[in-house]
């Protein structure tokens, strides 16, 4: 797959697998931070842009994509495919990225930092997806050296990231724990053990669909093979406790959830009208009822393209045209509709 399905409703190569513990979580993936040595942090925008561009614009496997070469759409369809970060959007003048042929693997060049690394993998597979990005970030030092203090460790601009300079995050679905009202209990236990808990596009972001971003604050002091085992560990707890909530709501209120799933079927069937917001609460609980059992024709990587292809970007890339909100809602519905079609 080249660059010229980044920008078409095709859903990535990976979101069309099933990940180990993939009933609660959707994906992994580990973030690198990285700066050039001898090169400002900040103010080195237009000789650092074409030097990437020289170093890594002709690499194999991957397209390299300026920002300043690709409209605000293109852009936020990249932010929809979490490819890049939305600060990355704003970068137009002197932002690239640089994406693998499977999607996998990104390489932000002047976001925050010179380059942001990550790589991603469906379900919980933090270890596999942080010793790919490994890989990636041997073979870019190669020719040109990364800032590395002895004592400190990665240089970063900003100093939560010093030392390792890795965000590991997994990205959870968590209908049990939010409608048993466990929800809080969970993310305050969560931010204990040192990670903090997001909407799905990260920092800033609010969750919906009950899709919620868990992630490491702490860089320095722990080797990056620790910082993934921390992970790891506390997301096996986070797992059995949501689904001990599902089981609950199964055993006590069947035909409520029985109810309220196919009810939700039934809407992104055949609704001609959807907000962002209620069609995303709609697929929630049809991929709920998918993990369930409740609903057994629909394959879950179906639900992976219901909340890709329901996104704003996509959907003004659907229509080939610009909308207001009313014709947003209307062609939301309508590729909602496309997509569930044959179930």
């Amino acid at each position: 797959m080249g660059s010229e399905n980044l920008f078409k409703p095709v859903l990535s190569s990976w979101l069309e697998q099933d990940g180990p513990q993939s009933d609660v979580v959707i994906s992994s993936r580990v973030r690198l931070a990285r700066n050039f040595k001898d090169w400002n942090f900040s103010g080195a925008g237009v000789e650092l842009f074409a030097r990437v561009r020289e170093e890594f614009g002709t690499r194999d496997g991957f397209s390299f994509l300026a920002m300043g070469d690709l409209s605000v759409l293109e852009r936020g369809m990249l932010v929809e495919r979490h490819l890049i970060s939305p600060e990355m959007m704003r970068r137009q003048d002197f932002g690239a990225v640089m994406v693998s042929d499977d999607e996998r693997a990104s390489v932000m060049f002047n976001e925050e930092d010179h380059i942001r690394i990550q790589c991603m993998a469906p379900g919980l597979q933090l270890e596999q997806v942080l010793n790919e990005a490994f890989v990636l970030d041997d073979e870019l030092e190669i020719n040109m050296p990364y800032a590395f203090d002895k004592r400190l460790g990665y240089l970063t601009t900003c100093v939560t990231n010093v030392g390792t300079g890795l965000r590991a995050s997994v990205m959870v679905h968590l209908p049990g724990l939010v409608a048993t009202k466990q929800l809080q209990k969970t993310v305050e236990a969560i931010r204990r053990y040192g990670f903090v808990v997001r909407g799905m596009y990260g920092e800033g972001s609010r969750p919906a669909s009950n899709i919620f971003q868990i992630s490491n604050q702490v860089t320095l002091g722990k080797t990056e093979l620790e910082i993934v085992q921390d992970l790891s560990d506390v997301m096996e707890q986070v797992i059995m406790q949501e689904r001990v909530c599902r089981t609950k709501l199964k055993q006590t209120f069947h035909i409520a959830m029985e109810d309220r799933i196919f009810r939700a079927y039934g809407v992104l069937k055949h609704s001609r009208i959807f907000a962002q917001k209620e069609a995303a609460d709609a697929i929630s609980d049809l991929r709920l009822g998918i993990q369930m059992g409740y609903v057994e024709h629909i394959p879950s990587q179906k639900v992976n393209e219901l909340i890709l292809f329901s996104q704003p970007a996509f959907l003004r890339r659907f229509a080939q045209r610009d909308m207001n909100e009313l014709e947003e809602k209307v062609i939301r519905a309508a590729a909602i509709r496309e997509i569930l079609d044959t179930y």
